[in-house]
């Protein structure tokens, strides 16, 4: 059975850091570009990062662009989301997701176009 499952979330303060992990089984991993949405209590799904199957090109939302770093690595069939300078904002389950493609559009188009979706990841940061 093909599914992405995330990892690394945790209670951190505002200004720190924090890395997600996303861990595909069952699927071609190196034939998706893959992302990271995520959802705050009461918020629409936000599509925040893709990158392209083979990591060449990235987008990011203009909400987490120069703080966040996505990559992957396809010998290891995982996703990564590197955070930095966290804000309360960002507080949210972070879903890991596959697609087959990554363009400007993650947030908007894409997002309804995902093959599979992660149940999420919680992230909390304090004040």
């Amino acid at each position: 059975q093909a599914q992405v499952e995330e990892f690394g979330g945790g209670l951190v303060q505002a200004g720190g850091s924090l890395r997600l992990s996303c861990t595909a089984s069952g699927l071609r991993f190196d034939a998706y570009a893959m992302g990271w949405f995520r959802q705050a209590p009461g918020k629409e799904r936000e599509g925040i990062s893709c990158i392209t199957w083979n990591g060449r090109t990235t987008y990011y939302s203009d909400s987490v662009k120069g703080r966040f770093t996505i990559s992957r690595d396809n010998t290891k069939n995982t996703l990564y989301l590197q955070m930095n300078s966290l804000l309360p904002d960002d507080t949210a389950m972070y879903h890991c997701a596959a697609a087959n493609y990554c363009t400007r559009s993650w947030g908007t188009t894409v997002k309804y176009n995902i093959d599979y979706w992660g149940k999420g990841t919680l992230v909390t940061i304090s004040s």
